[in-house]
């Protein structure tokens, strides 16, 4: 009897062992990252996992000259399109990357609600001081590669 128990013990360890396992591959695994230069410093994105960054990256790396619109996002329309899953996002952080429909590339710099819906691309990370980056009327912008 002791043995049988001893075995169950094992064996719900084990399975335990796994799932904190996965879970972590999980968390881990779909944190791929691209860079993005604007102007002369570079940040980096935590990227989603989906059709449309998958597409994107096949095309890194991409140079555009992004015009500001109102003074809490820059945008630009791409010369491709990119396949969309827009979703109501209600909440825009300061430091998204989203696509506007299927060919607007839009980065915010500032935190506000929006009824728009976008596809998400990703974040930028440490984005506290990315409205003093982007601050400037056109900047120009290169997505590349987080080797």
């Amino acid at each position: 009897m002791k043995i049988k128990g001893i075995l169950f013990s094992l064996l719900l360890s084990g399975a335990l062992l796994i799932y904190v396992f996965a879970v972590y591959a999980q968390q881990t695994g779909n944190s791929q990252k691209m860079n993005i230069q604007i102007d002369n410093k570079t940040f980096t994105v935590i990227v989603e996992n989906n059709k449309t960054v998958k597409e994107l990256y096949q095309k890194l790396p991409i140079t555009l000259t992004m015009s500001d619109l109102n003074n809490n996002e820059k945008y630009c329309y791409l010369d491709f399109t990119l396949p969309t899953d827009s979703k109501s996002v209600k909440n825009i952080k300061k430091g998204d990357i989203m696509l506007f429909g299927n060919s607007c590339l839009v980065i915010f710099y500032k935190s506000f609600t929006t009824s728009y819906s976008y596809t998400k691309i990703g974040h930028i990370e440490n984005s506290a001081d990315i409205e003093t980056v982007l601050d400037k009327k056109d900047i120009k912008v290169i997505l590349a590669e987080n080797n």
